[in-house]
């Protein structure tokens, strides 16, 4: 506007005019000429800068992905074995980048429950306070189907105890609560867990006179869960799906010793080296100790 030619005058109109006739300060028409006159700006992602680039960082979950002992980690137990190594980073992005790469494990979709039949929490603020046992089943090539029994403490969730047999009697569901009562407790006499309260479901081994007999001998209390509601033993329930996906469904075993030895061998790496996210990434075992260190620093 300000170069068209005035037809009275046959001058220019000049800036000056056109500024005061449309209000507005020259430096305004000068300030729009020079951001047209730049370079366009390249567009960068928010935020601080990382030292690693996508390309580099899912490098390094890959890595951590394979020198886990364990299958299927999420995110957040990848995210914490990589601040150990120094790598520091946010979970989104790792998991956005695990996503992106096709890592993550698959999983099943939510269901929708109904009203909750166990209201409140069976999780403890201490360990050996209760503990939790269930049973699964698995087949061995020789020998057929077999029976395993666990038992998990609900504070630090720690394997107590895990047993395999073929034919899984009362006898048998017993085992796993004697070592944990040898290996938590120090001994194994009458009274000795007294305080102790053992979560079970209503299964006939559980139920069984012989079962409940040996728990009162030892001061267990017993503490079945509702009928039909499995998430009131939901810590062995827990246990049970990790223990399948990490050994039961990974591996074939041709008898049951062998399969009781690989379970013995697997509950030493899982109490050592399985991340809790509720305990702060920690082992079962980590966690245990810090609790019996502040008891003896008490």
């Amino acid at each position: 506007m300000s170069h068209t030619v005035s037809p009275s005058v046959n001058r220019r109109y000049g800036v000056v005019r056109v500024a005061q006739e449309w209000g507005v300060p020259r430096s305004t028409l000068y300030a729009v000429q020079a951001r047209q006159a730049r370079p366009a700006p390249v567009l960068r992602k928010r935020g601080p800068k990382t030292a690693y680039t996508d390309a580099v960082l899912t490098e390094h979950i890959r890595r951590v992905l394979t020198a886990s002992p364990f299958l299927g980690e999420g995110h957040r137990k990848v995210w914490a074995r990589l601040r150990v190594q120094g790598i520091r980073t946010s979970k989104a992005r790792v998991l956005h980048l695990m996503r992106a790469a096709g890592l993550l494990a698959p999983h099943r979709a939510a269901r929708v429950l109904g009203p909750a039949t166990h209201e409140g929490t069976i999780t403890t603020t201490r360990p050996d306070v209760m503990w939790g046992t269930d049973a699964t089943s698995t087949w061995t090539a020789d020998e057929g189907q077999v029976t395993v029994f666990v038992a998990v403490d609900h504070c630090t969730l720690e394997s107590v105890g895990i047993h395999a047999a073929k034919i899984g009697t009362r006898f048998e569901a017993l085992e796993p609560i004697r070592q944990g009562v040898r290996r938590c407790l120090g001994g194994f006499h009458a009274g000795l867990a007294t305080g102790l309260k053992l979560r079970h479901d209503h299964g006939s081994q559980y139920m069984s006179d012989v079962f409940q007999a040996e728990l009162a001998f030892l001061g267990i209390e017993s503490s079945p869960a509702f009928v039909r509601a499995p998430e009131g033993n939901g810590i062995a329930e827990r246990f049970i799906r990790t223990l399948k996906e990490q050994l039961l469904w990974v591996r074939v075993f041709h008898t049951v010793e062998e399969l009781r030895l690989a379970l013995h061998e697997w509950l030493t790496l899982y109490n050592e080296q399985w991340l809790i996210e509720r305990h702060g990434h920690r082992s079962p075992a980590q966690v245990r100790r810090a609790w019996l260190a502040t008891q003896e620093a008490a």
